[in-house]
């Protein structure tokens, strides 16, 4: 569902001051455009909203989340709407619940 090594990997690049910000600054954008897509899904906005929510995704190591919203990406760009979003907005809930819960685990010094 995760992929730690993405996020250790995006802790350093960006540095540990700087990675809570990237963290809230992900989670803000992505829960804009998810409360958009549960509350007023805009058939025409479908591909550029699930682009957007890939890319954002893969930088945070949100994989899983990342693929559902790549095949909702396929489907939308040949005109289908998405049946796959209730999977999509349930994905990222629950990709969401699982880093929140295990950052700090996985940022731990490891034990001497």
């Amino acid at each position: 569902m995760i992929d730690w090594n993405r996020v250790l990997e995006l802790r350093e690049e960006v540095g540990a001051e700087d990675f809570d910000e990237v963290v809230d600054l992900f989670l803000d954008e992505v829960q804009e455009v998810i409360s958009r897509l549960q509350d007023h899904p805009d058939p025409t906005q479908l591909e550029a909203d699930f682009h957007f929510l890939k890319g954002s995704a893969l930088n945070l190591g949100f994989d899983a989340f990342a693929a559902l919203c790549e095949a909702g990406e396929g489907k939308a760009s040949a005109g289908n709407a998405s049946d796959d979003l209730p999977d999509v907005l349930t994905c990222y809930a629950n990709s969401r619940e699982v880093f929140l819960k295990d950052l700090p685990q996985k940022l731990a010094p490891p034990a001497a």
